[in-house]
């Protein structure tokens, strides 16, 4: 189970996008959740990972 949400970061000349996305543990069943920030062009691919 994934949740999208994507910032829009500036920083100097590069864009970057903050990404988070809400894993669950199949071992306790509890959320978490995992932060990237990256190039606007690889949050497809972060959120297709399982």
């Amino acid at each position: 189970m994934a949740k999208k949400s994507v910032a829009s970061l500036q920083t100097g000349s590069k864009r970057l996008s903050k990404a988070i996305k809400m894993k669950k543990s199949p071992k306790t069943g509890a959320y978490t959740f995992v932060e990237a920030i990256m190039d606007p062009a690889q949050v497809k691919d972060f959120f297709s990972k399982k």
